[in-house]
């Protein structure tokens, strides 16, 4: 028999208004110990308003929070931040000035006799024993960012949470860093729960995503489910890069879109429904980049209206004879010109539908 591990943190329904509009919405959320959970969504969607919730920076008008069981926030009890184990990393660092590394990692330790010990090893940990004398402005973003995590991480918190943590850094250099604080974060099996619009940083970085739209959560699940078995049209349209297309269903495992026809190992139904969509009918069939290969031999041509160099491959825009414009991804070696037109063919193996949009 599997044992689960026990959540550390629980959302129950939280609510939280600006006025009389709802920023959170009825929001569920449970995080087991060890677990890194993202907050994905645009702006607007009340990311931010969940974390600082959970941080207590927030009131909830509804529901509680808990970690370990035991309720921070509900509309009846507030526990003030600092009395609720969790560590804090903020977008813009926060780093004391006039403090050099290792001062700012000590500075949320008790003067315990090992804090020395403890500052330490999470400056090895982070790779920044070499610059342990060293003053912020002496620093890179990136390392600026890593003593930020150490210093979160030195007392121990029960719960990290992370804003937008690399949202000052280099586009280059985000995903490298929330790959490396991801490593950091598992060596300590530290729970963590952070907060990005870019999707790069989540499938770097967390075990989990939550997408968030209009202050509820629409999907919870892994980057591949995400990205190939979306729960509903937003996250569909909001994960990856895609176009929707139209598709007419022929029987209950093949259908037809312009590029070509479609067979599907199981009968094609609407994501999250399992009812098989009856022949003849009009569906919304989303084609992602990597679905539309280009094949000089295809008798499918499509017009080049817009690339973009992305070393390896280029991402093309293309259009259809209709009009209907797709996305491909091509190997870079096929540099095609814009208005020539260039061979397609479809090679879909998980096949996204929802019903049409009239």
């Amino acid at each position: 028999m599997t044992t689960r591990a026990a959540s550390v943190l629980t959302l129950n329904g939280i609510r939280h208004r600006y006025g009389a509009r709802a920023t959170v919405d009825a929001l569920d959320l449970s995080l087991a110990a060890g677990a890194i959970c993202c907050l994905l969504g645009p702006s607007g969607c009340g990311k931010t308003t969940v974390l600082r919730c959970i941080a207590g920076f927030e009131r909830v008008s509804e529901g509680d929070i808990r970690i370990d069981d035991a309720v921070m926030s509900s509309p009846t009890r507030h526990v003030a931040p600092e009395h609720r184990r969790i560590g804090m990393v903020f977008q813009d660092y926060a780093l004391f000035p006039h403090l050099d590394v290792e001062r700012n990692v000590a500075f949320g330790l008790r003067g315990a006799a090992d804090d020395g010990e403890r500052v330490r090893q999470l400056l090895a940990t982070v790779g920044l024993s070499a610059v342990a004398q060293r003053y912020p402005h002496e620093l890179s973003g990136g390392q600026q960012q890593r003593v930020a995590l150490a210093r979160a991480l030195a007392p121990r918190p029960r719960l990290l949470l992370l804003d937008e943590p690399f949202s000052n850094l280099d586009v280059d250099l985000r995903e490298q860093l929330a790959a490396e604080v991801r490593a950091v974060l598992k060596a300590s099996a530290t729970t963590a729960v952070f907060v990005t619009h870019d999707q790069n940083e989540a499938f770097a970085m967390a075990d989990e995503i939550a997408v968030m739209a209009d202050g509820r959560i629409q999907q919870r699940d892994s980057a591949y489910n995400l990205y190939h078995r979306p729960a509903n049209r937003f996250v569909a349209d909001f994960i990856g890069q895609g176009v929707f297309v139209d598709g007419t269903v022929i029987d209950p495992h093949r259908l037809r879109i312009e590029i070509g026809e479609v067979t599907a190992s199981e009968a094609i139904r609407y994501a999250n429904d399992a009812t098989p969509c009856p022949p003849g009918s009009r569906i919304d069939v989303l084609l992602r980049p990597d679905d539309v290969v280009h094949d000089d031999a295809s008798p499918v041509r499509a017009t080049v209206l817009h690339k973009a160099f992305r070393g390896a491959e280029i991402l093309y825009t293309l259009q259809l004879a209709s009009g209907t414009r797709v996305l491909s991804m091509v190997p870079s070696h096929h540099n095609h010109v814009l208005n020539e037109a260039i061979g397609i063919r479809l090679d879909l193996d998980h096949l996204i539908a929802f019903p049409k949009v009239r």
